[in-house]
């Protein structure tokens, strides 16, 4: 009798063994921990699509979010006037990407609105795509100060996957995006 309750004991122990890790990455997973995901912006939960946003381009052209060459999209949305702070953030961007080297080529820079004018602005703005947002769709993430930009992270898919609030830290997005584009 002894014999079997032992047996029986060592049964349970070892189903405990496997069911622990399971039930363990059922509860973080459920507390909302995902492993290796740190991200130096602001995750957008739930994802959200992209694709019924129109930009269209000064060129008359429209964006179209469902990237063929597979680019990730940098979408920088400034505020009411996009001055010297402003610029400053798009400068840095511009060299985040430059900074990718060879997978440079695999994020697209786009700016919405007006183009900023001035000396600075000639540098600095060739390398951008300038559009107009005409459904207004990323005004919920545009910054609530006039000279600043809040930048929206889109997959190649059309998937808003990261936003980056006004006064947002460079490095750290240019890290996010060496991950991405590896």
């Amino acid at each position: 009798m002894q014999s079997r309750n032992r047996k029986r004991l060592q049964l349970v122990m070892i189903g405990a063994i496997f069911a622990l890790p399971i039930a363990l990455a059922a509860l973080l997973a459920n507390s909302g921990w995902m492993p290796g995901t740190r991200s130096f912006g602001e995750g957008i939960v739930p994802q959200r699509s992209v694709e019924n946003i129109v930009v269209e381009l000064a060129d008359g052209s429209r964006i179209d979010w469902h990237d063929p060459d597979w680019r990730w999209s940098l979408v920088a949305i400034p505020g009411n006037r996009c001055a010297q702070a402003c610029m400053a953030q798009l400068d840095l961007l511009h060299r985040a990407r430059v900074s990718l080297n060879q997978n440079s080529t695999r994020v697209r820079l786009l700016y919405l609105g007006t183009p900023p004018v001035g000396a600075e602005a000639g540098q600095i703005m060739p390398a951008w795509q300038v559009g107009t947002d005409i459904t207004n769709g990323f005004a919920g993430w545009a910054p609530a100060v006039d000279d600043g930009v809040a930048v929206v992270l889109v997959k190649p898919d059309g998937i808003a996957l990261t936003y980056y609030a006004n006064g947002f830290d460079a490095s750290g997005l240019r890290k996010d995006l060496a991950k991405v584009t590896k």
